[in-house]
């Protein structure tokens, strides 16, 4: 899936010479925490965002520091807080370092930026103008229309235990021959032993993605495995 298929277009953005109360006016109203700062020919300056407004001298949140660490900091980062913290334009408070990606790009590289700059939002160029914007909210919107709806396959129990059986083989953590499964109208029981008590959740994850499952009963006993000392499945 590519950036293209998921991205917001066309982008809701802000012009540089835009006062801050615009910026903040119109993310309230279009109910967003970020906006991308475009010129009048589409190309993109910067991102300002809800965090551009946390430290800012009407709300008395600007910066503080013990006096004795003033000096050791520049002049030059001084200037410019003091600019974010009372700057009136919004070329004044965004972030003009912008990660952005193309339209060609595959989700799990957009994933990886977000991810890798701490990002929620990466504007989506092409050609040297903002043609989209995709934000965590967008890819929530893909994950639910990716998902499938429960009860929409009809599948045999001897179909569903060979599925659950191929997925956990497939799986390093699941170990070899130790979990056991039965299905009997669509309830997984899955019964056997487990070296890691986080292995349980995986499993029961694992048994619960296969089509066809209705529910799963939790019979998995954990083995310590240095003292070898049982734990007995949950009630």
């Amino acid at each position: 899936m590519q950036a293209a298929s998921v991205m917001t277009s066309p982008v809701v953005g802000i012009e540089p010479s835009a006062s801050i109360a615009d910026a903040a006016g119109l993310m309230l109203s279009r109910k967003i925490s970020g906006l991308p700062v475009i010129r009048d020919d589409g190309t993109l300056v910067g991102i300002v965002s809800e965090g551009d407004f946390l430290r800012r001298g009407e709300l008395g949140t600007k910066r503080k520091r013990a006096r004795w660490l003033e000096f050791l900091v520049s002049p030059g980062r001084v200037a410019e807080e003091y600019v974010h913290a009372n700057g009136r334009r919004v070329d004044e408070v965004m972030s003009d370092n912008v990660v952005t990606t193309s339209p060609k790009a595959s989700l799990e590289e957009v994933v990886e930026l977000m991810i890798r700059h701490h990002v929620k939002r990466i504007p989506v160029v092409d050609g040297g103008k903002v043609v989209g914007i995709l934000t965590r909210s967008d890819l929530l919107r893909a994950l639910l229309r990716s998902l499938p709806a429960r009860n929409s396959t009809t599948v045999g129990d001897q179909q569903i235990r060979q599925n659950i059986v191929a997925e956990l083989a497939g799986q390093p953590w699941a170990g070899t021959g130790m979990i056991h499964v039965s299905v009997d109208k669509g309830v997984a029981e899955l019964s056997g032993a487990i070296f890691d008590e986080r292995e349980r959740q995986a499993v029961l994850v694992a048994a619960e993605n296969v089509a066809g499952v209705e529910a799963v009963k939790d019979q998995l006993f954990w083995v310590e495995p240095l003292s070898g000392m049982v734990v007995d499945p949950p009630a």
